[in-house]
């Protein structure tokens, strides 16, 4: 949208109706349509049609989203130095993350909420010297569902039961080790019809598949071997010689469905059979 997500609007009483916008001091007010203005005008003066307008759009926007984590870094350095500065940054535990990632173009889409590998893996780096060496990585599955178990068990609060992940502490490379761990994720997106019309779908994630049912408005199944295809280009579904990957797969997907109590998965599982 030329407004909502470009902010090139035509007029400024249209940005106002956008709560980012309106709640701008006044001075930030006034920096906002300035920029925007400039590139508004530059873009009027074009009489951009077509694959042009695509391109330019898509330019436009993901300059102004990595200007935005270019923002993001720069102020994570001032918080680091700050607790640099007040001697507390070897005890504080610091968490880069994000919500899902970002599609740059890939399978030909911007936005995310598809399961797909660059919506669904997002960022997530953390530091705190007392138990993580500096520059270990770690490939275990885990989601952002562990971050507060994580921090409740850290702090030494005991974690409710009714929390849904579990914390992250035995991956700590510092840490005593726990060798059980899940060996499999479970998504689930269900916001049709929306802005961003995204087919309802779930599925499961494991380090060599990815399952996904597609239901709703399209009814089909989905299978990806991530360690000879971790693009995602081939659809390996309907291959006979899937079976029983297919059939495992689907079996560790009823298990998550019922471990994370989703009614609406269920039921359609149980009307597939």
């Amino acid at each position: 949208l030329m407004g909502y997500d470009l902010k090139l609007f035509d007029h400024d009483s249209i940005a106002l109706k956008d709560g980012n916008i309106s709640r701008m001091t006044i001075n930030q007010r006034e920096q906002f349509f300035n920029y925007y203005h400039r590139i508004k005008s530059d873009f009027d003066s074009k009489n951009l049609i077509g694959k042009s307008l695509t391109e330019w759009k898509y330019q436009r926007y993901m300059k102004d989203y990595l200007a935005t984590t270019r923002s993001l870094d720069r102020n994570i350095g001032r918080i680091i130095d700050w607790l640099q500065k007040n001697h507390i940054l070897q005890n504080t535990l610091v968490i880069y993350t994000s919500d899902q990632g970002f599609y740059l173009g890939e399978h030909g889409w911007f936005d995310k909420r598809f399961i797909y590998e660059e919506s669904m893996r997002t960022p997530l780096i953390m530091r705190y010297p007392t138990l993580i060496e500096a520059g270990n990585q770690d490939n275990h599955l885990v989601q952002n569902i562990d971050m507060a178990p994580t921090i409740l068990q850290l702090a030494g609060v005991t974690v409710p039961q009714d929390m849904q992940g579990v914390s992250l502490l035995p991956l700590f490379n510092t840490y005593k080790k726990n060798e059980t761990w899940r060996d499999g994720l479970y998504y689930h997106y269900y916001e049709y019809p929306g802005e961003h019309h995204v087919y309802r779908h779930f599925g499961i994630r494991t380090n060599r598949y990815k399952l996904i049912r597609f239901y709703g408005e399209k009814n089909f199944w989905e299978l990806y071997d991530l360690k000879n295809d971790p693009s995602e280009m081939k659809n390996i579904y309907g291959e006979r010689a899937n079976n029983s990957i297919i059939a495992a797969l689907k079996n560790q997907l009823s298990q998550l469905i019922v471990q994370y109590d989703d009614e609406e998965a269920k039921t359609i599982l149980l009307n597939d059979k």
